[in-house]
Formats: C-alpha cells, structure tokens, sequence
C-alpha cells in the first residue's frame, strides 16, 4: 500500500513504456492463454533490459523505493 499522496508502480508500466516487444506481443495475447504464458517466460527467463535501466527509469519518473521499518 503507498503512503498518502503517492501511487505504486503498476505491474509492466515499466515494459509499456519503453515499448518492449515482448510487451506489445503480450499485449495481443489473451491473458493466461498458453500463448500467453509461453511469451511471458521470455520476459523471466531473458529480459531485455537490465535492471539498471529499470531503476533510472525510476528515477526518472519520479518514483521512490519505500520499505516498511
């Protein structure tokens, strides 16, 4: 849950916006389809992109990494 006056990261707004093309084909795939499930391992097994360019993508928008104490 985000403190007041903050928004969590939603799930692949990351891979939208840099218009991944894993993500645009999962975008034409009925979620939880064999098809679907067969594209998304590709996402866990060989992303595209590295978590640095996750966290400065982060940055960049402006988000903060929280954890609870």
């Amino acid at each position: 849950m985000a403190p007041e006056g903050y928004v969590e990261y939603k799930r692949r707004e990351f891979c939208k916006d840099v218009q991944c093309p894993v993500q645009i084909e999962l975008n034409k795939q009925v979620e939880g389809s064999t098809a679907y499930e067969q594209t998304r391992e590709k996402c866990s097994q060989s992303c595209l992109y590295t978590t640095w360019q996750f966290h400065h993508w982060l940055i960049e928008k402006g988000y903060l990494i929280l954890r609870p104490l």
